[in-house]
């Protein structure tokens, strides 16, 4: 194990007022010190050489592994593993080469100034990221605490409560928490106006417009989708889902993307789950992309072409859902990318796509399930049930 000569140091903005007194000892004894212009100004005096964060960020690993074996430092805010830059030096170092020195996190900060319980909290950044990523985690009574990109952050996520259905939620702009400026402005999202300070946590107490329906994560309502008639719909969506099984930061490969409805489910139903969408048609291709922004999966990364020429080179799935062109060549490749302990699932409608799930078990293995939805429609002036399409589904889990 490498001897610690790397200090990420997070800072707060009482300054040296709330280092520790190792932190504070590691800082005199640095050669070289790395942070923002407001971390060096918040701390005069020290004798080492200043250096800003280069741009784009990710030279600093480079910068500072040129530096091995010298004491140097990273001034960061608050507390260094949480939305901030310590997972990644600590990825790009020998182990043991850094050592951490935190502090209360502007969460932290925020929650105890909003008296709410820290547990209770959901906590979010859109900093660097699209301010869509709020949208799934809106529900009536929860707290969110974001992290957000500037001054202008609060009114872009104020026009996404709007639009959401969410207007009435109350907003709580807390900037410069901890220190001789810190300040603080309310309103509620539909009545937002300004701009707020650049430094800042924003508090969102979530609370639904009189008569809006919430969206719940997954489930949706297939009128939640923009779509062409050619879609998973809810009940099958549902079905498929469950057998793919969602897990936090796992990657789905949607072949055949159609609207997006699957990866836009997969995405809403776990913690940094990420999805691939493969699709042909450049309408279908622009109707997903609008779709995932609406619902709060901007990541979805939406790939023109077919399958299984254009898998080649996507970062290896945890999962793959077959909903449209389903051939043999592509369920080979998907299993030969798929990850231990992956998941395969595929659907069909037609006589001859069945044949070959069927052909695909026998060889393979898994399940084969034939799943048959009808619903209530008018007849008259009475009601019948009006069956859909049966779908037969092949899953497989490697």
């Amino acid at each position: 194990m490498t001897a610690p000569w790397l200090d990420i140091i997070g800072l707060g903005e009482d300054g040296p007022d709330g280092l520790s007194p190792a932190a504070r000892t590691r800082l005199e004894g640095a050669e070289v010190i790395f942070g923002a212009p407001r971390h060096h100004a918040l701390l005069p005096g020290l004798a080492a050489e200043r250096r800003a964060w280069p741009s784009p960020f990710s030279a600093l690993e480079a910068e500072i592994a040129g530096l091995e074996g010298r004491p140097v430092a990273v001034l960061v805010s608050g507390d260094p593993l949480w939305y901030s830059a310590g997972p990644r030096l600590l990825a790009a170092l020998p182990e043991g080469a850094a050592t951490l020195h935190p502090q209360l996190s502007a969460f932290q900060w925020a929650a105890a100034r909003m008296g709410w319980a820290f547990a209770d909290c959901e906590t979010l950044t859109v900093h660097g990221r699209p301010a869509e990523l709020v949208l799934p985690h809106l529900a009536p009574g929860r707290r969110l605490l974001l992290l957000t990109r500037d001054g202008q952050s609060p009114a872009e996520i104020a026009a996404l409560l709007s639009r959401a259905g969410f207007g009435p939620s109350r907003m709580t702009v807390l900037a410069h928490l901890g220190g001789p400026q810190e300040s603080r402005l309310e309103a509620t999202a539909e009545s937002w106006e300004g701009a707020a300070p650049d430094l800042h946590v924003l508090a969102i107490d979530c609370a639904a417009a009189p008569g809006h329906v919430p969206l719940p994560l997954t489930g949706l309502p297939d009128d939640a989708f923009a779509h062409d008639g050619k879609m998973t719909k809810q009940e099958i969506r549902a079905v498929t889902l469950a057998a793919l099984a969602p897990r936090p930061g796992a990657m789905l490969w949607d072949i055949g993307l159609g609207c997006g409805s699957v990866a836009i489910e997969w995405m809403r139903a776990a913690r940094g789950a990420r999805a691939v969408g493969i699709e042909s048609q450049p309408k279908r291709r622009a109707v997903a992309a609008a779709n995932a922004a609406r619902l709060g999966t901007p990541g979805l990364q939406i790939v023109a072409g077919t399958a299984p020429g254009a898998l080649a080179g996507l970062p290896a799935p945890e999962a793959v859902f077959i909903g449209g062109g389903l051939s043999e060549e592509t369920v080979t490749a998907a299993l030969a990318a798929l990850k231990p302990f992956g998941r395969l699932v595929a659907n069909a409608v037609t006589l001859e796509s069945e044949a070959l799930l069927l052909s695909l078990q026998a060889r393979h293995g898994g399940e084969l399930r034939r799943i048959s939805v009808a619903r209530a429609e008018p007849v008259g002036p009475y009601r019948g049930w009006k069956p859909a399409m049966p779908v037969t589904q092949w899953s497989l889990a490697t």
